[in-house]
């Protein structure tokens, strides 16, 4: 459906009725604002897809801001992946931001909420601050410091920045109200002390910003106009309006928070924290193991940023959490992949064809088309000869008639090639087939023109020239998980339902022109899916991941 006919979700409803109530559009700003401490996933793909689309729909700008304000766990090296990953999927922002940009502004409001009464320094424990805090059924209780002076509150809080407190000694709390029915408004924190080094700022500050406090105030001050979230922040915009009453100025855009569902994906995890343990377990190879659903991940399986933005937008904009099967995501990278991949042979589980009556000097170049999709892509040459690799499962002896591949007494066509008809096979002494021998009819040749290359055969059969064949190394990526929802089972852990033959590596015998692949660069194993070139590839060693098969082999067995 294109952009001028699919109907408007309501994200963008909200935006249509606030310029229709007089919001100008040239006030529309939009963020994505990533926390700087893992890598980013498929998740964060679709609110990037969401804040940038909606720049492009509005013609509009968008920052990225980084929400950088726990220092114990944020680093720059996650920074860098970050704007990687956003460049790649194609988007360009306005402002490179940073909420530690802001750390004088939020301290010098923070005083000034001091002083008007708005704040105070908490000296409690974290166990005595949990029960005066109340329940959600019950309510809570001021605490002994909630009335200290505004003198106190103001030595207290310089100390807490000079660093003459440790960790855990005195926070800074928001006085709102201690009965309320949401329990985010019951004086929530607004600053505490953290004896880390900050990636940017580094020993300068000794107390940073909560969340909460830094998210509506960052937005106001880089004048967003829509900040939008996910779902469990819904309670969070009671608070987020709260601490803007505080500063805003009514000349000035004022933020307006709204949030959309989470679209999770089967048959993984997007919790960093999750993500983390599965990379510290070692059940994969860090944040960028092909079988990781993060963007670098997905990436480095031979993914493209049209099949994910595409992804993104078939699902739309939802006001409850969903599960999206990984079939949806699958489904519309084999349509971009199968659009725009070059097609070459690689035989995954070879076994020796010996065409007999084919001469054993012989070898000539056969013309193969790149792409069946896609004439102007061209051809290139594929050498032929007398001794072939062919999938092993590409032959029986005997089988029925549903078996169109190569049997003993029928003919199949090589790809490209000729026609060819079993004659039978020599076994070793376990009963292993080890050579397949076959005949070949010299005027059925591909294109030639002659009759018998017209006459119709049902099977075709992908092949690589033996003497020419290029040993590969193939990892073959599955599912992570052998469940659609790993991490929602009360009683097991996540970890529980790993896969545990996610990856399973071979070598592969490859055609010669697979040599000229980049790193990154994804290509159609005929008839056996779609690879990318991996990064761990050498001068010495092609190493290839399998991207995704040609059909999806988890519909039945999820069913």
């Amino acid at each position: 459906m294109s952009e001028e006919t699919r109907p408007n979700n309501f994200i963008e409803d909200i935006i249509e009725d606030d310029l229709a109530n007089g919001l100008s559009k040239d006030k529309l700003r939009f963020r994505f604002p990533p926390e700087p401490n893992g890598f980013l996933h498929i998740g964060h793909a679709s609110a990037i897809c969401l804040n940038f689309g909606l720049g492009e729909k509005y013609n509009q700008p968008v920052n990225l801001r980084f929400d950088d304000t726990n220092p114990a766990k944020e680093e720059a090296k996650y920074v860098k992946a970050i704007q990687e990953d956003v460049k790649w999927l194609g988007y360009e922002w306005d402002n490179l931001c940073f909420a530690s940009d802001y750390f004088q502004e939020l301290y010098d409001w923070a005083i000034q909420m001091i002083k008007d009464g708005k704040a105070y320094v908490d000296s409690q424990s974290s166990e005595e601050m949990a029960a005066q805090k109340g329940t959600p059924t019950e309510p809570g209780v001021d605490g002994p410091y909630r009335n200290r002076s505004v003198e106190e509150n103001l030595a207290l809080f310089e100390g807490m920045k000079n660093g003459e407190y440790g960790e855990g000694e005195h926070i800074l709390r928001a006085k709102i109200d201690m009965q309320s029915n949401n329990m985010l408004m019951r004086d929530p924190i607004m600053y505490r002390v953290v004896n880390r080094d900050h990636h940017r700022t580094g020993s300068d500050w000794k107390i940073y910003p909560m969340y909460d406090w830094t998210h509506g105030e960052s937005d106001y001050l880089e004048q967003i106009s829509h900040s939008f979230c996910t779902l469990e922040f819904k309670p969070h915009r009671e608070l987020y309006d709260w601490f803007l009453d505080k500063v805003v100025d009514a000349e000035k855009v004022r933020p307006k928070q709204r949030e959309f569902a989470r679209r999770n994906v089967s048959h993984t995890v997007t919790s960093k924290r999750k993500l983390q343990k599965l990379v510290e377990a070692g059940i994969v190879n860090g944040w960028d193991d092909p079988r990781m659903t993060t963007i670098s991940g997905l990436r480095r399986r031979g993914y493209t940023a049209n099949a994910i933005k595409n992804f993104a937008d078939s699902i739309g904009i939802a006001k409850r959490d969903n599960l999206v099967d990984m079939n949806h995501l699958e489904f519309h990278l084999r349509d971009d992949l199968n659009k725009n991949a070059d097609r070459v042979m690689c035989v995954l589980d070879p076994v020796k064809l010996v065409i007999t009556n084919y001469p054993e000097d012989k070898v000539e170049m056969l013309q193969a088309e790149n792409s069946q999709e896609d004439e102007s892509r061209g051809f290139r040459e594929v050498p032929f000869s007398r001794e072939l690799y062919i999938e092993r499962e590409d032959y029986r002896e005997e089988a029925n008639k549903k078996f169109f591949r190569l049997k003993n007494g029928k003919e199949v066509r090589l790809k490209n090639g000729y026609i060819i008809k079993g004659e039978g096979c020599i076994k070793d002494e376990n009963g292993v087939i080890t050579e397949i021998h076959a005949t070949y009819d010299p005027d059925s040749k591909s294109g030639s023109g002659t009759e018998a290359s017209m006459r119709r055969v049902k099977g075709t059969l992908h092949w690589v020239s033996a003497a020419h064949a290029v040993p590969v190394e193939v990892r073959l990526y599955d599912r992570l998980f052998t469940v659609p929802s790993p991490d929602t089972d009360k009683e097991k852990d996540f970890m529980e339902f790993i896969n545990p033959d996610s990856l399973n590596v071979i070598t592969a015998m490859a055609e010669p022109a697979m040599k000229n692949l980049e790193v990154g660069e994804t290509v159609q194993f005929q008839r056996m899916g779609y690879f990318c070139v991996d990064p761990d590839t050498t001068d010495e060693k092609m190493v290839f991941n399998r991207t995704v098969t040609l059909r999806d082999t988890w519909a039945k067995l999820d069913m």
